[in-house]
């Protein structure tokens, strides 16, 4: 489906925000949860070390108390958010660790525990790895499916082998294929992490990634830029031996320019995330995550460029 009429003067590519606004007629805000899940890259199954640059959050560094049940996980974000937006609905959100990654039966009641949270949850979004994702899982999935919309979120991070070998991702990229050949068979939305700034990547090497990205039946994009922390493989690296990061300018030039090579019917995500403040090492202007936004917003402005402008199969 051809999302360009969502594109308007300010924003030159899909926001998730007017994507969602167009699809039910109203504000829809994400819901962080932690089930509590592990992840296999750090419990022995594939690795003990995980991603490098992985906080001990298990990249859920925002989401809800692990201590709390799901309810009152859901409950206490919810009410923050009614702060902000007395009105809206709701994406129940299980972000921390690799949430496919448990027994079948606990699956099953963390899903349908979801189910249940709350009358105004329009759709439930999983994130979790390639590798965790099979024939059984797909099963649950198009279960859950029948009841309210799914997304999963695949952390891909990037298409070079030699940078994801070298930040331990655990798997190669024919995973995250097959990965995407079950979940598009299966009808179930599919959203893929990447992360900008990897330790000696090229502006050519991450325009490779998301050209690679658009050959496939993918729904949305998460952009991320590399934020290198406290107590992480990477972020001791980085105190040890410093290597170059992006410039604000820099990443503004390349996220910009990878979301030309994206078709119009990819909703974006995110374009930049957050750290905790506490945790941040570097770069300092990612605490900046609004400056960042309408840099961008400029860039292409200025320039006259829009989403999927280079793309080379309008799906």
């Amino acid at each position: 489906m051809i999302l360009q009429h969502l594109m308007n003067h300010e924003k030159h590519y899909i926001t998730l925000n007017n994507y969602l606004r167009a699809y039910y007629g109203e504000k829809v805000y994400k819901i962080s949860l932690n089930p509590g899940f592990t992840c296999p890259n750090r419990d022995g199954k594939v690795d003990t070390t995980g991603c490098l640059f992985c906080s001990s959050m298990k990249s859920g560094d925002f989401s809800g108390d692990v201590s709390l049940s799901l309810k009152a996980q859901f409950a206490s974000v919810k009410e923050r958010m009614q702060a902000k937006w007395e009105e809206g609905s709701y994406i129940a959100y299980l972000q921390a660790g690799t949430n496919t990654y448990a027994p079948l039966d606990v699956l099953e009641k963390t899903f349908s525990t979801l189910l249940n949270l709350d009358e105004k949850v329009k759709s439930i979004s999983i994130a979790t790895r390639p590798d965790e994702i099979y024939p059984e899982i797909i099963e649950l999935l198009k279960k859950l499916q029948t009841k309210k919309t799914v997304w999963v979120e695949l952390g891909f991070q990037t298409v070079h082998p030699e940078t994801y070998r070298f930040f331990h991702r655990g798997y190669e990229n024919e995973c995250f294929e097959k990965a995407v050949k079950l979940l598009h068979e299966a009808n179930i939305a599919i959203i893929v992490h990447i992360i900008n700034g990897l330790p000696f990547e090229t502006k050519e090497m991450m325009l490779e990634t998301v050209q690679y990205l658009a050959e496939f039946p993918i729904s949305g994009i998460k952009i991320h830029m590399l934020h290198v922390m406290k107590d992480t493989p990477l972020g001791q690296m980085y105190l040890e031996k410093p290597f170059p990061l992006l410039s604000l300018e820099e990443y503004v030039e390349i996220t910009a320019e990878q979301l030309r090579y994206l078709p119009s019917d990819i909703v974006i995500h995110r374009l930049t995330g957050d750290a905790p403040l506490n945790l941040l090492i570097a770069p300092e202007w990612t605490k900046k995550k609004f400056v960042v936004l309408n840099e961008i917003d400029k860039y292409m402005r200025k320039r006259n460029i829009w989403q999927g402008d280079k793309a080379k199969c309008k799906r």
